[in-house]
């Protein structure tokens, strides 16, 4: 059973609150978040201005400090004084939970290193809510957020998402969306991607289509909203055909050197190789013989 948060634990230190906002719809906030929020001493927002239209609509007068990613250090170690003092904070982002794709991850890491007790309050998240109306394949998943813009690190992540057999999930501006699908399509190829829009809201909108298809549609119409994009992972079955194709390039006896080289012994090289090229041992040792022969 949830205790009150007044109520001190042996440290005497107090709590980290993380408290899930709406990311559109007001009505998605739990009774328990607005309950945290008017009972905390303090409550840390990532951007004040856009959260006290959300603390005026519930009529929650608690005092409010900034914390963002431009003082996400710094602040951290003031609000973590606090937390020591025995005060009660509650951390907010924008919309949705904090610690994803936000610098509450941060202060998370601070507090839990000092001993601090910190407390998840579940509700809303963006990628999670995609996901869920996407019509892409749940079991599995990758969240990247935000590609990055240095374009080195950029590469090098579209370049991992190539194989990665799980649905990928990531968040896009607008006004980068286009330029990020044609880097998704030069990268994955044509694979099936849903754009989720304006969640939770009056207008939202789940576009379930191809890459190929997406960049045309955008041609034509403008991007409009923030957009979580919902990738199809690269199938398991054709990742073994090519494996095989690449195999089966070179012969035998130069697949046979590459595990010997390691130094396998003949026998599990063989084996290695078979597994290699979809075929049996057997097939591998005719093939050498013959070759051998020859």
């Amino acid at each position: 059973m949830y205790t009150a948060i007044k109520e001190k634990d042996m440290s005497e230190y107090g709590t980290l609150f993380l408290c899930a906002t709406p990311i559109g719809n007001l009505e998605d906030i739990t009774y328990r978040v607005l309950r945290t929020l008017q009972e905390v001493d303090l409550i840390a927002a990532e951007d004040t201005r856009n959260s006290i239209k959300l603390l005026n609509h519930f009529e929650i007068k608690t005092p409010m400090t900034s914390y963002h990613e431009f003082n996400k250090i710094e602040k951290a170690y003031q609000l973590i004084d606090l937390l020591k003092q025995g005060k009660q904070i509650a951390l907010i982002t924008d919309a949705g939970t904090p610690g994803i794709s936000d610098p509450g991850e941060e202060l998370v890491k601070l507090a839990i290193e000092q001993g601090i007790r910190v407390s998840s309050l579940p509700g809303p998240a963006a990628c999670i809510t995609a996901l869920t109306m996407s019509g892409q394949s749940t079991r599995r998943f990758t969240f990247e957020a935000f590609l990055p813009r240095e374009k080195k690190e950029r590469k090098k992540i579209l370049e991992e998402l190539k194989t990665r057999t799980s649905t990928i999930i990531l968040y896009e501006a607008p006004h980068h969306l286009v330029s990020t699908l044609e880097e998704l399509h030069e990268a994955l190829g044509n694979r099936s991607i849903s754009l989720c829009r304006e969640l939770t809201k009056k207008h939202e909108e789940v576009r379930k289509t191809t890459l190929e298809d997406v960049l045309a549609y955008y041609k034509d119409n403008e991007p409009r909203g923030e957009y979580v994009l919902i990738l199809e992972g690269r199938n398991p079955k054709e990742m073994e055909e090519e494996r095989a194709q690449a195999w089966c390039s070179m012969s035998f006896e130069e697949h046979m050197a590459i595990y010997e080289s390691q130094d396998i012994p003949r026998k599990e090289a063989m084996k290695l190789v078979a597994k290699d090229r979809g075929i049996s041992k057997r097939d591998v040792y005719q093939a050498l013989l013959s070759s051998s022969e020859e």
